[in-house]
């Protein structure tokens, strides 16, 4: 009988606190049970293991990161919209360092949860920048290009890449800038 209190809820937002806190590399069973106060048998009743475990977590940092990117957005357009997911993105990622590493796992291939959660982030984008007139490959391009520009400054800042003695917030203002410039401006590959 699962122990009073202890609830599948509770298990993985003890997790998800848990990576915040040291990373995804922190998170093992014995630990988590430690921090629950229970035995790690214990755990078993409510996840399906370590693998299960960082999967349901995954699955919701992806899901929350689409929301606060969604809600960045909203009643905005354009390039407005674009620097409100980009500053929800990386407000995101510094406040929940461990969820923002599991949302970055791909889903595996056939794993429909994963997938829709995975799509959540790319739709909030992609509805962003479709009034742009941006379709098919080239959406797909400039998205990508989203990503991967906010992802590049938020890890180099989270271990620590940035030393150079130059305003950290200036220079992600810059990158800002340049997305939206760049988002904007977009034109078919050819």
């Amino acid at each position: 009988m699962p122990r009073a209190g202890l609830t599948t809820e509770r298990v993985i937002a003890e997790a998800e606190r848990m990576i915040d806190d040291g990373g995804l590399r922190q998170l093992t069973l014995a630990a988590l049970a430690g921090r629950l106060g229970v035995r790690q048998p214990s755990l078993y009743k409510h996840i399906d293991g370590l693998g299960a475990l960082e999967h349901h977590v995954a699955i919701r940092a992806k899901a929350e990161l689409g929301d606060v990117l969604g809600r960045a957005a909203i009643g905005r357009s354009r390039g407005d919209a674009i620097a409100a997911m980009a500053r929800a993105y990386r407000d995101w990622a510094r406040k929940h360092p461990g969820r923002y590493q599991a949302a970055q796992r791909a889903p595996l291939p056939g794993d429909v949860e994963d997938e829709v959660a995975s799509h959540r982030v790319v739709s909030v984008v992609a509805a962003v920048i479709e009034p742009l007139g941006l379709h098919g490959d080239d959406a797909i391009d400039a998205i990508r290009t989203f990503r991967s520009a906010l992802h590049g400054f938020v890890s180099l800042e989270a271990e620590g890449g940035f030393e150079l003695p130059v305003d950290l917030e200036r220079s992600f203002e810059r990158l800002v800038e340049t997305l939206t410039t760049v988002l904007r401006r977009w034109s078919p590959f050819a």
